[in-house]
């Protein structure tokens, strides 16, 4: 595992993200909230923009809510062990750094993250050291 610690898609690609990410099979999403530790482990869900929200519609039971897209400053790329296996995730931050949630990749019966899942992200996340001029905020 060797992160690009600076990687991080700007704020305005947080909308095409979470798009692409209904398309990725299962995950898991993490939302930490005053001290509690809340998971989802499946798909992602589609969702549609509206009122300043990006507002995941999936299908019931499931994962749902409203994601204040103006709320998100950056998304950074997390790699690294955890209880010694590799672990992966999208980490939307706020405006003061925060971590609003994180988005991490799947894992087979085996617990061994989706290969094709490692690929993708891997392409997005090297797409943005293509020029190494540009910010990358």
């Amino acid at each position: 595992m060797n992160p690009d610690k600076n990687a991080s898609l700007v704020a305005d690609q947080a909308e095409a993200l979470l798009r692409d990410l209904a398309d990725w099979g299962t995950t898991t999403t993490v939302v930490q909230h005053g001290g509690c530790v809340f998971e989802f482990k499946g798909p992602f869900p589609p969702g549609a923009p509206g009122m300043g929200y990006y507002n995941l519609e999936g299908e019931l039971p499931g994962f749902h809510g409203h994601i204040r897209l103006d709320a998100i400053a950056c998304i950074g790329f997390q790699e690294k062990q955890h209880r010694g296996r590799d672990s992966y995730a999208f980490v939307f931050q706020g405006v003061q750094g925060e971590v609003l949630f994180k988005v991490f990749l799947g894992r087979s019966s085996d617990g061994s993250v989706h290969p094709e899942q490692i690929e993708r992200f891997h392409a997005i996340r090297d797409s943005l050291s293509v020029d190494a001029g540009t910010k990358r905020n």
